[in-house]
């Protein structure tokens, strides 16, 4: 019997995950793990049945997982009985998802395999392959677009690669800059500066600063590009209302010079990464602990429920999705500790905020609790 073989090995875009596809004279799995410090918290593989290479086992490969390999399919669940024809390395194309935390299997073009991202947050395993017959507990069929979503989502995250390769005027960036861009000079009157905070990575991300009536106002723009990781699983049919977000931060000028308002102003851009960094999500009511809130503050709560309904933002959507814009509120540690001692505490202390009279825009002021 022949050593398995790596022939593919493919990290997501921030290295938190890696996707790897393994080989022996019998059998073909695609693999994914977490790397570094996401180890702890998905300390197991998602593996994921390709295709048998020699004729499929009438029972179950036992006698292979108790000798540590990877098992065959049993013949019940198997497109090809006798088996398909090894991969080559060059013909492998693996792709991943938008959010960053599941993968799709090619080889010349044709799609074998998808291990969606919202699988990485069950307790079993769940993944989609092209020489599945019928649903054997972990592996399901792929089937074609149109009767699979998982197979369709594939072919769209493909060609939303492959748009993001365009040059010129027709690049997604361009369209999508313009557009939030001329929402946010709608309410805050012309963008005076503009900073870039990809750090010269995919995608493009800045902030754009703004004065009005005495106030500073910080906007970001190209965090939504991304959908964000576990929001599908936790929101479902819903997802698409809460999976795109942008950060805002607002301050009185009386209160602070406008270098010190931009200090406050840079914890925007660590949050902008935290998403994809973490495999998480930023939400309603969820708090952020910073060095960069002002004195006195620990951190900030995100809400879009502190701005009063005529001075919101009319966003745009992007990708077909909803995108919220969640204003930075600095708190103090005693009401982050207040958010994190309940089940929806972030809710609760938004709440409080608001009966206190607080808004969107930041001024000094007393904890509410």
């Amino acid at each position: 019997m022949r050593q398995s073989e790596l022939i593919a090995e493919v990290s997501n875009h921030k290295q938190t995950l890696i996707a790897v596809v393994e080989q022996d004279d019998r059998v073909v799995y695609f693999y994914l793990y977490a790397q570094g410090e996401m180890r702890e918290r998905f300390p197991g593989l998602r593996a994921c049945w390709v295709r048998n290479l020699q004729p499929a086992p009438q029972e179950e490969d036992w006698q292979a997982a108790e000798q540590g390999l990877a098992p065959m399919m049993s013949a019940a669940y198997c497109r090809s009985l006798d088996g398909e024809p090894p991969l080559h390395p060059e013909g492998i194309q693996v792709i991943w998802n938008e959010s960053d935390d599941g993968a799709a299997l090619w080889y010349h073009g044709q799609l074998l395999a998808v291990v969606p991202g919202w699988s990485l947050y069950i307790d079993h395993q769940v993944s989609y392959a092209a020489s599945c017959l019928k649903d054997n507990g972990s592996t399901f069929p792929l089937g074609s677009a149109s009767t699979n979503s998982q197979y369709a989502r594939a072919e769209e995250t493909r060609q939303f690669w492959r748009s993001w390769l365009q040059q010129g005027e027709h690049r997604p960036w361009q369209k999508a800059q313009r557009q939030f861009l001329e929402r946010y000079e709608a309410r805050f009157g012309p963008s005076v500066k503009y900073y870039a905070i990809d750090q010269g990575s995919w995608p493009p991300m800045a902030i754009s600063q703004h004065e009005q009536d005495g106030i500073y106002y910080f906007l970001t723009l190209g965090v939504s590009i991304r959908p964000m990781p576990g929001v599908e699983i936790l929101f479902n049919d819903d997802a698409s209302d809460h999976r795109r977000a942008e950060l805002a931060f607002a301050v009185e000028a009386q209160y602070v010079t406008e270098q010190s308002a931009v200090q406050m102003a840079s914890a925007l851009s660590g949050f902008a990464q935290l998403p994809w960094t973490t495999l998480s999500w930023l939400g309603e009511g969820h708090t952020l602990a910073s060095p960069m809130a002002p004195q006195g503050y620990e951190g900030f709560v995100l809400s879009d429920a502190l701005c009063s309904p005529a001075s919101k933002v009319a966003m745009p959507t992007l990708y077909g999705d909803k995108v919220n814009l969640y204003w930075a509120s600095p708190i103090f540690e005693s009401e982050r500790e207040f958010a994190h001692s309940q089940h929806h505490g972030g809710y609760e202390l938004v709440k409080k905020m608001i009966e206190a009279g607080l808004g969107h825009i930041f001024t000094p002021r007393a904890p509410v609790v």
